[in-house]
């Protein structure tokens, strides 16, 4: 059985090809429980919509699937 983290990572690597279409791609920093800490690469960690990405794009799938109280925070 999955932990919670494991579950975010698996997720989150399944939706790396959507950042890598774009020339971006994603790092997973640390997760502390239900927190994620993550850093964006390549064209989206200088995109104006880095924060929309996270906030309305990853985080907002993380929590539909997984857990409704997952927060992710970008690190520079």
């Amino acid at each position: 059985m999955e932990n919670l983290a494991e579950k975010i990572t698996k997720r989150l690597e399944e939706l790396r090809c959507h950042l890598q279409a774009d020339g971006g791609d994603l790092e997973i920093v640390s997760i502390e429980g239900k927190l994620v800490h993550l850093k964006l690469r390549g064209a989206c960690g200088m995109c104006p919509h880095a924060t929309m990405t996270i906030k309305n794009g990853l985080e907002r799938i993380l929590r539909d699937e997984i857990d409704p109280e997952i927060t992710i925070e970008r690190v520079m």
